[in-house]
């Protein structure tokens, strides 16, 4: 194989093209760490080397791997664009390379040097292996019955002690070593233990010694003679070879009845808690579903009486009071009350509603925020306010739910505006690489952070932790409307989009709210 090594890819991908064309297999790396990382690893036949990189030169990359044993047999070939004099080149041979070659590079040359290398590694890889082979061999010759007579006294010693049926047999399957344990499931040490009648253990002993290298292994009820029990064993049997050749093979039989009981037992339980599990989700499912119905239910025979308390209060004011202001000015506030308790009513419907499935679809968030802001244009002209909208991407999101956040934050930035001053507002979105309110900036991430900014009253740090609870209010009631549950909606929201809030403000300077979200749900999924 040969290894590639520049930081720049268009000069590898025509070297990689010609050796290709060659018949070599070609490996890159871009940089000096990779290509150590890589040699490593892997053996390489040649490594052809740029001189000119960052963090590491050619010249540090070829002093390093020549301290690695794998690779003192890899010849290096410094390529070079720029370091062509003299002491360049010297320091190329000094630092272990083998050739040095100078840009641009005759294509005809490289190949045959190249080739030239590889077949010297080739060559030499063929000698070292036959080496080792021939002294294996003559090493392996002059302690096989020494080695052999130790190995079987130390198996046989080790199968005494071992708590499991334990056996060898010769490579064609006769019994040749047993332990004491054998004689509790079979009539003799030349015979095989009997078994339930449903496995026949002449058939299992021919299926094993046929499994070849990657040895046997099954379930075996065998029959105790003592008590005539049949008691699970798992068998295993595994190959022994000396120079490639089968001289023997291991086994046990090892009593797995007890664990057999515990996994039947646990089976039973698992299957008993996911049913009770499976009761309890759809009691949960249920009891969602009756408390959404109860929430519609109970927000609509609430509004009805509000809605007549309303009416009637105007009547009677109209109809009887319009000389009295006293009886006038209670009267509306009864009729205000009641219009507070109806939008506190439907925050509260809305806030319940959440909780409700709705499918994440391709959202374009640049319409999204055209008919937002269309929708609020009579109070934008009312409140002479400047509503600034940059561009928006389009993302996986809740059409309802994401208009929902957005919407809450216009509307709070247009309501608490500082008198006398008209409102600006600013909404505004970038890419990021994390999920996190102040992640940096990435072109490529796979979040989008959102800000809607204003100059409008704003508010002390110190209330941040208190914002987005719901019911929660920073300002009287009498001066700016509300039910506290506009910014609770909005977090709630964010937090079925995978994301995050924030915010951050000053008194009379103005509030900034930032929230981050996924481009995709079903890669955060």
């Amino acid at each position: 194989m040969i290894l590639i090594v520049d930081d720049r890819p268009e000069n590898i991908l025509p070297l990689k093209k010609i050796l290709d064309l060659h018949q070599f297999t070609v490996d890159t790396a871009g940089s000096g760490e990779e290509a150590l990382k890589k040699v490593l690893k892997t053996d390489y036949s040649v490594i052809i080397l740029d001189v000119q990189m960052p963090d590491m030169d050619g010249f540090e990359v070829a002093t390093a791997i020549a301290g690695f044993g794998r690779a003192k047999h890899t010849s290096i070939i410094f390529l070079s664009a720029v370091n062509t004099d003299k002491k360049f080149i010297t320091k190329g041979y000094t630092s272990g390379g083998v050739d040095y070659l100078t840009k641009p590079v005759d294509p005809d040359i490289l190949v045959l040097k190249v080739k030239t290398l590889h077949k010297l590694y080739e060559q030499q890889q063929t000698l070292r292996v036959a080496q080792a082979s021939l002294r294996q061999e003559i090493d392996v010759r002059k302690q096989a019955e020494q080695a052999l007579t130790v190995r079987m006294q130390e198996l046989q010693a080790m199968l005494t002690m071992l708590p499991q049926l334990a056996f060898t047999t010769t490579p064609d399957g006769q019994l040749e070593y047993v332990n004491q344990h054998w004689l509790r499931y079979a009539r003799s040490p030349l015979t095989l233990p009997e078994t339930h009648p449903n496995d026949d253990m002449a058939s299992i002993w021919q299926e094993a010694l046929r499994a070849g290298d990657a040895g046997y292994s099954r379930e075996v009820n065998l029959k105790e003679l003592a008590t005539g029990t049949h008691v699970c064993h798992l068998l295993r049997v595994i190959p022994i070879r000396q120079q490639d050749q089968l001289v023997r093979w291991i086994g046990t039989f090892t009593d797995i009845q007890d664990q057999k009981q515990t996994a039947a037992q646990l089976e039973k339980e698992v299957a008993l808690r996911t049913s009770e599990l499976q009761r309890k989700n759809s009691e949960l499912e249920r009891s969602n579903q009756e408390m959404q119905q109860f929430t519609w239910v109970v927000s609509h025979d609430l509004k009805e009486p509000l809605r007549k308390i309303q009416l009637m209060s105007d009547l009677v004011k109209q109809k009887y009071l319009s000389d009295n202001a006293e009886a006038t000015m209670y009267l509306d506030r009864t009729i205000q009350s009641s219009a507070r308790l109806s939008t506190m009513i439907n925050d509260l419907l809305a806030y319940s509603q959440l909780s409700a499935p709705e499918t994440f679809t391709t959202t374009d968030l640049n319409e999204l925020l055209t008919t937002l802001r269309f929708d609020y244009e009579p109070i934008i002209r009312q409140k002479e306010a400047t509503v600034d909208i940059g561009p928006m991407p389009t993302i996986e999101a809740m059409p309802t739910r994401i208009r929902q956040v957005f919407q809450n934050l216009l509307s709070n930035a247009l309501k608490f505006a500082r008198p006398g001053v008209p409102p600006y507002i600013r909404i505004s979105a970038e890419r990021v690489g994390e999920r996190a309110i102040d992640a940096p900036v990435d072109p490529s991430g796979d979040y989008y952070r959102f800000t809607v900014s204003d100059n409008g009253i704003g508010f002390e740090d110190k209330f941040l932790s208190r914002i987005f609870v719901i019911f929660q209010r920073l300002n009287s009631r009498e001066r700016y409307e509300g039910t506290g549950i506009g910014l609770a909606i909005a977090q709630k929201n964010v937090s079925v989009h995978n994301g995050l809030i924030s915010a951050q403000s000053k008194v009379n300077e103005g509030s900034c709210f930032t929230f981050v979200l996924p481009i995709s749900q079903r890669a955060k999924e």
